[in-house]
C-alpha cells in the first residue's frame, strides 16, 4: 500500500486478520509448534487466531529471518498462516528486506549457523506499507518537498526490484479528509468481507484438496495450469500485457493465482478476461521520477 501520512494503510493492515477464516485444526498445531519453539506458546493453549506480525523497521535480518547464538525463528515464521506487517518499507535495511525473497518464495526460511541448521515454515500473507516519498506528499503541490518528484525515486528505489516482484498487489491509498470521517459507515462490513473469504478458501480447498495444496498462493507446475488457467479471452489479455508489461516468468504466474483469486471471490467456475484484467491492474510498479 502506497498513500501519504494517516490515509489509514496501517489501520486496513491491522483489520485483515480479521476478515481471513480461522485456522484449522491442523493450521493451529502448525502455528502452535512454531510458538512453542520460539518459547511463546502461554499456558500450552493452542489458538485458532491467525498471526499477526508487525516487526519495526529497526529490526535486523536475524529479528526477521531467524538465527541467534541458540537458534529461533523470526518474525516471518512467527507469522506462519498469517500476516506479516512491515509499516514505512523503505525504511527497512535493504538486506533485511531481501532475506525474505526466498522465504516469500518458497514459504521456508533456511537458518544456517556454525552450530546449528534449521529450516522454519514461513508461509505468511505478507502486507507492506510506505509513504510515496520521504516527505509523504508527493501528490499536494501545497505540501511537497522542494525535491519533488525526485524524492520519491530516490526514497522507493529503497526497495529492491525482485522484493517488488514478489509483492502482488501494488494499491494506491488516497487521502482521508475531514468530510470522509463525517460520511456514515459503508454498507458492507468486516463480517459480510470474512464470509465472503471464507466461501473463497472453502472453494480452493474443495478443487485442490487432492493435491494438499490450501491456497491459490501455493499453486505451482501442473497443478497451477489445472486450476489456474484462464480462458481464450483470457489467456490473450494476460499475453499481450506481459509483453507490454514485462512480466518476468514469476510474476507471470502471480497474475495466474491472483486472477483464480479474483474469481473464486466472485464465484466464477472459470477464470475469465474481467478477472485477468482487475489481476493486472493491480501489478503495476509504483510510480518512478
Amino acid at each position: 500500500m502506497i498513500g501519504p501520512p494517516g490515509a489509514g494503510k496501517s489501520l486496513l493492515a491491522s483489520c485483515l486478520p480479521g476478515i481471513l477464516p480461522e485456522l484449522s485444526s491442523a493450521e493451529a498445531l502448525e502455528v502452535s509448534m512454531v510458538q512453542s519453539v520460539a518459547g511463546m506458546l502461554e499456558g500450552g493453549r493452542i489458538s485458532r487466531a491467525r498471526p499477526f506480525r508487525a516487526p519495526h523497521h529497526s529490526a535486523s535480518m536475524a529479528a526477521l529471518t531467524g538465527g541467534g547464538l541458540k537458534v529461533r525463528p523470526g518474525e516471518v515464521s512467527l507469522a506462519h498462516l498469517g500476516v506479516l506487517f512491515l509499516d514505512e518499507l523503505p525504511e527497512f535495511q535493504r538486506a533485511v528486506l531481501d532475506s525474505l525473497r526466498q522465504p516469500l518464495e518458497t514459504g521456508r526460511v533456511d537458518v544456517a549457523r556454525a552450530n546449528a541448521h534449521v529450516s522454519y515454515p514461513a508461509r505468511v500473507q505478507l502486507v507492506a506499507a510506505m509513504n510515496p516519498c520521504r516527505c509523504g506528499h508527493l501528490g499536494d503541490a501545497a505540501l511537497a518537498c522542494s525535491r519533488a518528484p525526485r524524492c520519491a525515486a530516490d526514497y522507493q528505489g529503497k526497495v529492491s526490484g525482485p522484493m517488488l516482484d514478489r509483492i502482488d498487489l501494488h494499491v494506491e491509498v488516497d487521502p482521508v479528509s475531514a468530510a470522509d470521517l463525517a460520511l456514515p459507515p459503508p454498507a458492507e462490513g468486516s463480517a459480510e468481507v470474512a464470509a465472503r473469504v471464507a466461501r473463497a478458501r472453502a472453494i480452493q480447498a474443495g478443487r485442490q484438496a487432492e493435491t494438499g495444496v490450501r491456497t491459490n498462493a501455493e499453486l505451482d507446475g501442473d497443478a497451477l495450469e489445472r486450476f489456474a488457467a484462464p480462458d481464450e479471452a483470457g489467456r490473450a489479455l494476460l499475453l499481450q500485457a506481459a509483453e507490454a508489461m514485462r512480466l518476468s516468468a514469476r510474476g507471470y504466474t502471480r497474475m495466474l493465482r491472483v486472477a483464480r483469486t479474483i474469481a473464486d471471490l466472485a464465484g466464477a467456475p472459470r477464470t475469465g478476461r474481467i478477472h485477468v484484467a482487475e489481476a493486472l491492474s493491480y501489478r503495476r510498479q509504483p510510480p518512478r521520477a
